[in-house]
């Protein structure tokens, strides 16, 4: 379990974390988002004590990390998977790792055996490519075989079978009744593995509920396709207040304020025909987009294209 109470970090005028109150449980995994800048990667540093809060606590099961005698047994965390001396062997960084909490050889023979870099064990860190780097960061992480772990962008440079590894291993840790929070940017992913979801933008909590009912919420007031042959005829009866109605092609339309039943009862009841009525349901990025615009620190713009007319002016 991660107890965060009032988490607040500064750094001069700026609030990387503002009061940040949450708990991360045990036996799910917690899918951390937000935009760049929002805040994840200081609230990560802040539950391992890399840095220090400006006001409220960081408890790991209970206590603070910083105050742990094991710390790598407390808490498995992959955060950088650049901080390595890349002079060391894969074996060799992992041993001195696990000199610090008691760990010896066969640990780490074991360890690197389930992440795939035994037959470069003895091979300079340097010499790995960004997904094998990714795989000796995960392994540090697992080493101690910690019950809470903080997982920052973990597939990144992974390749299709390191990508379905890390969905397994990761469903494998949340069922052993770990605690996992997953930080990550490629949205289809986090949707195949999270329960629940902790989304943050300018420093504050913006949700924190399952992943299921953050996108019924975002479904909740979507758009319905309607196609019918008497588009013409059902469309003014499911005008008023609060509903949209937007033509796509002859005979197809996109409804908004009505839901699915409430459109087909209103066409069976003026005896008109429907082929098709299609809700338009949310999908993880699209809510996420939808609850973070505001939120987004650095937001890009679509260049405009210059045309020959343009050229002419």
């Amino acid at each position: 379990m991660i107890e965060l109470q009032g988490l607040t970090k500064t750094y001069g005028d700026k609030r990387a974390v503002d009061g940040i109150t949450a708990n991360i449980r045990p036996g799910v995994v917690t899918g951390f988002l937000g935009p760049n800048g929002a805040g994840k990667s200081t609230t990560m540093r802040l539950i391992v004590g890399l840095d220090r809060p400006a006001s409220g606590t960081a408890l790991v099961n209970g206590h603070s990390y910083v105050s742990s005698r094991a710390p790598l047994a407390e808490v498995g965390a992959l955060l950088d998977a650049k901080a390595v001396d890349g002079g060391r062997s894969a074996r060799n960084h992992l041993l001195a790792l696990g000199a610090t909490v008691g760990i010896g050889a066969r640990r780490v023979d074991d360890v690197l055996a389930s992440v795939g870099l035994s037959e470069v064990a003895n091979k300079a860190a340097k010499s790995f490519s960004l997904g094998m780097g990714q795989r000796l960061g995960i392994a540090a992480a697992l080493l101690a075989d910690p019950a809470v772990l903080l997982l920052d962008e973990p597939v990144n440079g992974l390749d299709v079978d390191g990508v379905q590894w890390i969905r397994d291993l990761l469903n494998q840790l949340a069922g052993e009744g770990r605690t996992v929070l997953l930080s990550s940017h490629l949205m289809s992913e986090m949707q195949l593995v999270a329960d629940h979801l902790l989304v943050i933008g300018q420093g504050r909590i913006l949700a924190d509920t399952s992943i299921q009912d953050f996108i019924e919420e975002a479904s909740s007031g979507g758009a319905v396709i309607v196609v019918s042959p008497d588009a013409g005829t059902l469309a003014p009866l499911l005008a008023g207040d609060g509903v949209s109605l937007t033509t796509r092609e002859p005979g197809r339309f996109e409804v908004r304020g009505q839901t699915a039943p409430a459109i087909g009862d209103i066409a069976a009841g003026h005896g008109l025909r429907i082929h098709e009525l299609t809700p338009v349901t949310a999908s993880l990025e699209s809510a996420y987009l939808e609850l973070t615009r505001d939120s987004v620190e650095f937001a890009a713009t679509v260049p405009h294209q210059t045309d020959e007319t343009d050229k002419a002016a």
